[in-house]
């Protein structure tokens, strides 16, 4: 019998955890296609994936998680392609500087609420509307949450209120992807050693005011953590999955 082709979407997918994901997809067995707004970052992931699986029409789609009509355009594009959606990996996010609240302006609170949370929205709600009508009906999707969800770092208000959005935005999405045999999980990262970590190895400040250097782990691990999430069967889900670096001041925090 021949396999059947599954597709995975990855927004964000031209660098950090996203790359990752995409990576581990691949290997994995998924046909991927690759979100993001830069082109030419997307580009060098999908060379990378076509030599790791050369069999596979892996595709990369420039796209602005914030834009409605860009996000149907890209959802559009996915379903012409390939007439089914698998499994959609909600990673695209943004920060802003660390800052205390009263010192956060409105457009850098817009951006993150609009980035990290209305784009998870706008990319679910395209989702659905492909995976409840394909054959086989359902899917799965997974949402690029933080442990900043659970446990704020001081100076990050907009970023942890769109974390939690997103958590909130997680469970919604199980419970109303159940009668549409979808599945929905988050996955909260700790520390992965992407771009915007790298500060953590020079210092950042600490709940109790002081300075502090904090471990970091390889994002591959994220990677592989989101394909085990991705593979398993509809009737199986990680509701929620914390991937950490093991020694980071997370547990104990404040």
């Amino acid at each position: 019998m021949a396999e059947i082709e599954r597709i995975a979407l990855v927004t964000g997918a031209g660098s950090g955890i996203g790359k990752a994901a995409a990576v581990s997809l691949a290997a994995d067995g998924f046909t991927v296609v690759l979100a993001g707004r830069k082109a030419m970052p997307l580009a060098a992931v999908r060379e990378q994936l076509l030599a790791l699986t050369p069999a596979r029409p892996h595709i990369a789609i420039s796209s602005d998680v914030t834009n409605a009509e860009s996000v149907a355009a890209l959802f559009a594009k996915v379903r012409d392609t390939f007439g089914r959606l698998d499994v959609l990996f909600n990673n695209a996010g943004a920060f802003v500087p660390g800052a205390s609240l009263e010192d956060v302006t409105v457009e850098q609170w817009t951006r993150l609420i609009a980035t990290n949370l209305t784009g998870v929205f706008l990319c679910t709600r395209e989702a659905f509307r492909i995976m409840k009508d394909q054959n086989p009906r359902g899917g799965r999707i997974i949402n690029n949450g933080s442990i900043s969800a659970h446990v704020p770092r001081p100076g990050s208000a907009a970023y942890t209120a769109s974390k939690n959005g997103v958590t909130g935005l997680t469970r919604s999405t199980s419970l109303d992807g159940r009668k549409y045999n979808i599945a929905c999980g988050q996955i909260d990262v700790g520390n992965a050693a992407t771009e915007p970590v790298q500060r953590m190895k020079e210092g950042v400040p600490q709940a109790n005011g002081a300075m502090a250097v904090e471990p970091t782990f390889d994002p591959a691990e994220v990677g592989r953590a989101v394909s085990y999430m991705a593979g398993l069967p509809l009737d199986v889900n990680v509701q929620f999955m914390t991937i950490m670096a093991t020694k980071m001041p997370y547990i104990g925090r404040g």
